[in-house]
């Protein structure tokens, strides 16, 4: 017997954007569903086992539930988060679940339901009513779609898939037609995550079984510039577990990649063979390396608990948004380090969300170039900041829905920087806030004024969220809401070096990590080390006033410093540096 609810929010997509969606409309007091496919809550950060996220790592960027689930980590997670070399954060997944389910179990608003798929989006013309499920039949006045491959996208709306030619938005890194390489991988291959532990060198953990998929030697010198230490390290998570999404003749997975919207029986196809394709991969290894390693036990919920619940999807289905992101807007504009603010038709600043990461693109054995967005800071290379307009969360048709996943209104190509964790994260918190808006205002997603809502997300009570990227404002500035405004009301002064003009004194009031001393040394530029009794270590910095510290302070001089030793990449993360 099929279950029927009204409710003012529906959110489809447990994943990352989702969950953050609906406690943010929770948040705001408005009744929310939230409907997930698997037991977990968080997707890409915990059931897709990639619990070493990328992007918006900076201290500045920490913001929103971004930075209110960094700081659940630190709490929670023993050892800490310095772990491994791919992230500046990664834990035990089981750790990020849990977070994830105590933040909706405690909203009395949010009813979360687990298990189902849609199956089927009620429409009157152009308005989206609700959407019916193997168990439930939910109508709601706002319905968000936060599925993993934009499923309600497929149901409702136009959407695009694959690749955008140059001739469309002129972005500078597309092709100008079909090839071999578009040809074979329409979007980018996902990954089958597989966590392997390290049982220790006295023991000997099973062996891993052939998959249907086993094929050891398309694997052969996977690690072979890295070494193996290097290779161990790169997704090492606390407890001796180790992520194996490894993106050089590795497990990234793109055979037929067409078979994901083809159809139910095609999309369990490719699934299964993905899986066996990451299974042979650990088999691989273990066989290379030893049975001191072997699959993980007890992580995720199900008999084969090594293995992810499913797969690390890079790419969905993307909407026909009123607009569209294109890789032109999140490189750095010219002579700048930041890229420039977007607008609306009536000249405001239209930026819901903020994302830095480099633009990374996963074709299986193909390195495909694209424009440059990296740039040094803090000892180690980050991302040019940009940002998400609001434009891209709303259908250019159809009322009564927004997005909040991968499935946003951007170009393929620009894909690469916004499928990011934590720029998903604060789309999903876009999203929930601008559904419970419409519902305060009784107006469409249209038809909402992107002021009101990002002023919203800035005074939010439990999360306030960054608008403007400025690389030496943190959140916890005492000025940081006054130049957030400032800048939405005056975007011509935006500074194109993404610094904040005129900044009071201010240093964290929070301090980590061991006490180090000894000689600061520049090696260029951009690197640097602590020299103590014949040994060295590498420095690097989130927090941007050590950043203008190494920057400023000359070689050779005594300094005692704070910070936490990240033994994968043998280096400190310093918290806080003085000059003796």
């Amino acid at each position: 017997m099929i279950s029927q609810e009204n409710t003012e929010i529906l959110v489809v997509g447990g994943g990352v954007g989702g969950t953050v969606a609906a406690l943010q409309a929770a948040h705001c007091g408005i009744n929310t569903i939230l409907v997930s496919e698997e037991v977990w809550l968080g997707g890409m950060l915990t059931s897709a086992g990639v619990a070493a996220p990328d992007g918006n790592e900076l201290a500045t960027w920490q913001t929103g539930f971004w930075g209110a689930y960094l700081r659940q980590l630190q709490h929670r997670q023993p050892g800490g988060l310095d772990n491994a070399w791919v992230s500046m954060f990664t834990y035990d997944p089981r750790v990020g679940a849990a977070i994830f389910a105590d933040w909706v179990n405690q909203q009395p608003n949010l009813t979360w339901i687990s298990g189902q798929t849609p199956l089927e989006v009620y429409q009157q013309g152009n308005q989206v009513l609700g959407v019916r499920f193997a168990d439930w039949d939910i109508r709601a006045k706002i319905i968000i779609d936060a599925t993993e491959l934009g499923d309600l996208l497929a149901l409702s709306c136009n959407y695009r898939w694959g690749w955008e030619w140059q001739s469309e938005f002129g972005e500078p890194s597309a092709p100008t037609g079909l090839n071999e390489l578009s040809s074979r991988y329409p979007v980018q291959a996902p990954t089958w995550v597989v966590l392997m532990q390290d049982y220790g060198e006295n023991d000997r953990a099973p062996v891993i079984a052939a998959s249907s998929q086993d094929n050891p030697e398309i694997f052969a010198g996977a690690w072979g510039n890295y070494g193996a230490q290097k290779f161990l390290d790169y997704g090492r998570l606390p407890g001796d577990l180790l992520m194996l999404n490894w993106p050089i003749s590795g497990n990234d997975y793109g055979v037929n990649l067409g078979r994901l919207v083809a159809s139910d029986a095609a999309k369990e196809e490719f699934l299964q063979e993905a899986k066996g394709y990451s299974q042979s991969f650990a088999r691989f290894m273990q066989n290379q390396l030893g049975r001191r390693y072997g699959l993980a036990k007890n992580v995720f919920p199900q008999a084969d608990s090594g293995f992810a619940l499913h797969p690390y999807y890079r790419e969905s289905r993307r909407l026909q948004g009123m607009v569209t992101l294109t890789e032109n807007e999140i490189l750095p504009a010219a002579g700048g380090r930041v890229a420039g603010l977007p607008w609306t038709a009536t000249g405001e600043v239209s930026a819901i969300a903020i994302g830095n990461y480099p633009n990374d693109h996963h074709y299986p054995g193909v390195d495909f170039p694209l424009q440059p967005k990296s740039l040094p800071w803090g000892g180690r290379i980050t991302g040019t900041p940009f940002t998400i307009p609001y434009g891209c969360l709303v259908p250019a048709t159809v009322e009564g829905l927004l997005v909040a996943e991968k499935n946003i209104s951007v170009s393929h190509l620009a894909n690469g920087s916004t499928r990011l964790q934590p720029v998903v994260m604060n789309i999903g918190q876009a999203a929930g806030m601008a559904a419970a808006l419409c519902v305060k205002f009784n107006c469409q997603p249209q038809e909402l004024p992107v002021r009101k809502l990002q002023e919203a997300l800035l005074r939010s009570r439990f999360a306030p969220a960054t608008i403007i990227p400025l690389f030496n404002l943190p959140p916890e500035h005492p000025d940081w809401l006054k130049w957030q405004l400032f800048y939405l009301d005056n975007p011509d002064a935006y500074p194109l070096d993404g610094n904040c003009p005129h900044l009071t004194q201010f240093e964290s009031p929070i301090v980590t990590g061991d006490r180090y001393r000894g000689i600061f040394v520049q090696h260029n530029q951009h690197e640097y080390s602590l020299q103590v009794r014949g040994r060295s270590w590498k420095l690097v910095t989130l927090r941007p006033e050590v950043n203008e510290q190494f920057l400023t302070l000359a070689s050779g001089k005594l300094v005692s410093l704070w910070g936490n030793y990240n033994p994968a990449g043998d280096w400190l993360v310093v918290e806080k540096m003085d000059r003796l």
